[in-house]
């Protein structure tokens, strides 16, 4: 879904791409098809309560979707630092918001990512940025474990990655099994991280409180 580039307003401090607009020409596109949706369904579209919905859904679908136009590397790159910090770097508790790709349903959580640096670092902020490149995606949450792990390393060629999602699923609590406290974990490691050491003092990072 190509988004406008005079629709995106540049943040100059991080070069992070905030949504503020949206191309008028897809606004339509995708509307009609809700629309044709809402009728399918039952609904009379043209009731007061539904005369926006359509707009509403289509602008919030291509703002959920902006990580088609974003690039993960990229982000990455335009805040490397050569440095001789060899220790583990991590961010954890990033909040994700996601679209299962197979029912578009949200699914939502926490995400943990740790590196260790090889010659270079980068800026903090530009990890949650990742992370919410890949999940502005249609996205199963395995993919998007790998996804994340799988840049940070093909970029800064560290000597590893760690990845843990922790999310709920509205395709499991609102349809199909309908276990409403079920939370699904995905893992995915390089490197240093493949070791049983170095991995378990990640999970133990992540895991407590040091607030």
């Amino acid at each position: 879904m190509s988004i406008d580039k005079k629709m995106i307003e540049e943040n100059e401090m991080d070069g992070y791409a905030k949504i503020d607009q949206y191309n008028p020409e897809l606004v339509k596109r995708i509307s009609n098809y809700y629309s044709g949706i809402l009728r399918d369904i039952g609904e009379d579209e043209k009731r007061e309560g539904l005369l926006k919905t359509p707009e509403r859904a289509a602008k919030a679908m291509q703002f959920l979707m902006h990580g088609y136009d974003t690039d993960p590397a990229a982000i990455l790159k335009s805040a490397l630092f050569h440095d001789d910090y060899r220790q583990m770097v991590i961010v954890k508790d990033i909040e994700i918001y996601s679209m299962c790709e197979h029912h578009l349903l949200p699914f939502f959580g926490k995400a943990h990512v740790a590196y260790i640096p090889n010659g270079c670092i980068v800026g903090l902020s530009k990890i949650p940025r990742v992370v919410d490149a890949f999940a502005r995606r249609l996205q199963v949450q395995e993919k998007l474990t790998t996804q994340i792990r799988d840049c940070i390393q093909e970029t800064l060629n560290p000597l590893g990655v760690a990845v843990v999602i922790e999310a709920k699923h509205l395709c499991m609590l609102m349809r199909g099994i309908q276990k409403q406290n079920s939370v699904a974990t995905t893992s995915a490691f390089t490197g240093e991280f493949e070791k049983e050491t170095t991995r378990g003092e990640f999970i133990r990072l992540i895991s407590a409180n040091l607030s």
